[in-house]
């Protein structure tokens, strides 16, 4: 069974509200034939549009092939929210690689958020940039927690973009009572994440970047001269950028025991007209306290985008069913509201929750696992691939010193160890303790 294809049809975008709403791009050419490149990049997201995008502008001949379309897989389907700093929080990071690295990997995500920004501006893609994301908290325990987290990044970092919000100040922001307190930063925001890949892939094709579509890659062969093969073609390179993240499949196994896809949904209601004022008071994404985390904003047209639910297998489950308890849990009041999308899609983790920057085999490189904070973290990995692709390996190399665990039970027992482990977290959460 191949997520590439089992909850999807072969070429064409999930009936996601993101499809529907998209700045149309004309379609891409099939990979036939022999090709050759300098650089050849398997995955058509933001990590291989970036990395095209920025290979292209420092003079690489470059070809990207894509299993589907451009933005198919979780780059066209998420969330939309561009965070501040990396996956796992700074106190962590501090822990794991001392302070001065901690500082490193904290201007690094800075930076990809602002990446993202100048990218928008600077190509003119056809997406705003809302700024603003919430993160409510469950309990008084959490709230505290937060607030002493946001005083420790403006005290040692120097970010200020953050406010605190008590339990009032959540409850008029979310218009809900589930929340006990919360913050806001002002310098993270949201976008529409199909028109943003869109809008890199137009970029990177204007740059030079030949794009192939519909071109699964069914192996990669490391030497001297890769070659990325298709079943209609093949590319033989000098370096290849694996890209693909959640839909990598069985391309490298070093990679797949480290980086494990699993599954999220996503529903869009109708027009809410005058009773979004109720769901958000201002235009801002939020994000909860849960370990399976809730996220919701308002779409331009006033429809409420709310993703919750994951599963670990391959075939979806009933998202309009798995969606909507949590979102009825935080929003009771749209309970008789119409569901007009809903969508999945799969994205990929990794043991410690930090993105997976690899040198798997001879003149491959890869990047990948951003665990649900990859709009800006993947921006930059591309970035950083070119670097590393031109030998300035310094920014890669310090990602890629990261600890890394392997998932237990390798890529054959991963996916049932890690519904166990998850069941056990989910109950906790419930349960509150």
């Amino acid at each position: 069974m191949n997520l590439l294809h089992v909850n999807d049809k072969r070429g064409e975008y999930p009936p996601s509200y993101y499809a529907a709403t998209a700045t149309p791009l004309a379609p891409f050419p099939m990979l036939k034939g022999q090709h050759a490149a300098d650089v050849c990049i398997v995955g058509g997201g933001y990590t291989g549009l970036s990395a095209a995008l920025h290979l292209a502008q420092r003079g690489y001949d470059v070809a990207l092939v894509e299993a589907h379309k451009v933005g198919f897989g979780a780059s066209g389907r998420n969330g939309g929210q561009v965070g501040s700093g990396q996956r796992q929080d700074q106190v962590w990071i501090e822990k794991t690689v001392g302070r001065e690295n901690a500082h490193r990997l904290w201007s690094l995500a800075e930076e990809a958020k602002a990446l993202v920004k100048s990218l928008i501006t600077d190509h003119a893609i056809p997406v705003t940039f809302h700024p603003g994301i919430a993160h409510a908290c469950r309990s008084e325990a959490e709230v505290r927690d937060a607030h002493a987290y946001a005083e420790k990044l403006h005290r040692d970092y120097g970010y200020t973009h953050l406010e605190p919000l008590d339990r009032a100040a959540v409850r008029h922001l979310i218009g809900s009572p589930a929340f006990a307190g919360g913050e806001i930063d002002r310098d993270a925001g949201h976008l529409h994440p199909l028109n943003y890949a869109l809008g890199l892939a137009a970029a990177a094709a204007k740059a030079g970047v030949r794009i192939f579509e519909n071109s699964e890659v069914h192996r990669v062969e490391p030497g001297p001269r890769p070659v990325v093969r298709t079943s209609a073609g093949h590319v033989t390179c000098d370096t290849v950028i694996l890209a693909a993240n959640g839909y990598l499949g069985q391309l490298n196994l070093d990679v797949a025991s480290k980086v494990m896809p699993i599954n999220n949904f996503i529903v869009a209601t109708e027009p809410l007209g005058d009773r979004a004022k109720d769901i958000l008071a201002e235009p801002v994404a939020v994000a909860d306290s849960r370990f399976v985390v809730n996220y919701w904003r308002l779409s331009e047209d006033s429809r409420l985008l709310f993703g919750g639910g994951e599963s670990y297998g391959y075939r979806f489950p009933d998202i309009i069913k798995t969606v909507s308890k949590p979102m009825l849990e935080v929003y009771p009041q749209l309970r008789n509201t119409r569901i007009d999308y809903a969508w999945g899609g799969t994205l990929a983790i990794t043991m410690n929750r930090m993105p997976c920057f690899t040198r798997p085999a001879q003149n491959i490189l890869s990047a990948s696992g951003y665990s649900g904070h990859g709009v800006a973290m993947a921006t930059l990995a591309g970035k950083l691939l070119a670097e590393a692709t031109a030998a300035q390996t310094e920014r890669f190399d310090l990602m890629a010193s990261l600890p890394q665990p392997r998932f237990p039970g390798g890529v054959t027992f991963r996916s049932p160890l890690l519904v166990m482990a998850m069941t056990w977290y989910a109950m906790r959460d419930r349960l509150g303790l």
